[in-house]
């Protein structure tokens, strides 16, 4: 953190001069230049001082704001092979967010695990080929666009009943894959 150029960044929102901000604090302009280039540091006293005359203080000024991820590339997404699946998270650590997609292929006769009952929901849409999703022991169909929604309260699978690949997004919420 530039700690010169956000207290300087904070004056000059205020629309202090150097030489009013150092009259409130009882400093000279010459240490508020020499803090603002970072050619010193002040004490934590001098800092609450300085933060309190620019109507802020030590939390909120060393509160840096994490700019949220939106768009996630092919390059960062997790993928797992076996029996005849393949799971890609597309939201990499997506286990601490209120729901997880992943984008699931089939081949032909495979099937996903078992899920055993637990809360939340499931959604899916299919992208490519035809799946079968038993839930509590029935079966229900579906297709290239269409799509599937369940409380994930009873067992439930997912089947590809195609002769070929069948490719869907999964969500779950919350995250259980």
């Amino acid at each position: 953190m530039e700690l010169g150029t956000k207290l300087k960044d904070m004056r000059q929102q205020k629309n202090l001069t150097q030489e009013e901000l150092a009259d409130r604090c009882e400093l000279t302009k010459g240490y508020i230049s020499q803090l603002e280039n970072d050619l010193t540091s002040p004490s934590i006293t001098t800092l609450c001082d300085l933060l309190n005359a620019l109507g802020s203080n030590l939390s909120d000024f060393f509160h840096e704001e994490t700019e949220e991820k939106i768009v996630f590339t092919e390059q960062e997404y997790i993928e797992k092979r076996s029996d005849g699946m393949l799971w890609n998270w597309v939201i990499p650590n997506a286990q601490k967010n209120a729901m997880e997609p992943v984008l699931v292929e089939l081949e032909a006769g495979s099937s996903t695990q078992v899920d055993f009952p637990h809360e939340g929901e499931e959604f899916g849409f299919v992208l490519e080929g035809r799946i079968a999703i038993v839930r509590a022991g029935k079966t229900h169909n579906a297709k290239k666009g269409e799509s599937f929604y369940f409380t994930a309260n009873k067992e439930h699978q997912i089947i590809n009943k195609g002769k070929g690949k069948a490719k869907f997004i999964w969500i779950s919420t919350p995250p259980n894959f």
